[in-house]
């Protein structure tokens, strides 16, 4: 297991030491010191891991968000020059047809 895989806090095992990661890159070790554990490192958690929970669907509106881009792209339309003009309309007909 990677340290990017492991939440703060959890305990894990690198080269024969304990430790506890304290931040996205470092651990402080129970036996005192702090370290930066690199990337590659294979680490072997003491804590079962917790599950996660699924990323929550929020369902919207397709009519809202078709009229908060509207807005948004009449807005950028009028900032833009005329010579922009025509990547902002082309920009706007890729995002359209994505949705579909």
């Amino acid at each position: 297991m990677k340290l990017q895989d492991l939440p703060v806090g959890a305990r894990f095992e690198y080269q024969g030491r304990v430790f506890v990661k304290t931040g996205p890159i470092t651990a402080t070790a129970e036996d005192g010191g702090q370290r930066m554990i690199p990337r590659y490192a294979d680490l072997r958690p003491f804590d079962p891991l917790p599950e996660r929970q699924p990323a929550s669907r929020r369902k919207l509106d397709e009519a809202a968000v078709q009229a908060a881009f509207d807005e948004f792209y009449l807005a950028c339309s009028r900032l833009v020059d005329e010579f922009s003009r025509p990547q902002l309309a082309a920009a706007r007909q890729r995002f359209l047809a994505a949705l579909k």
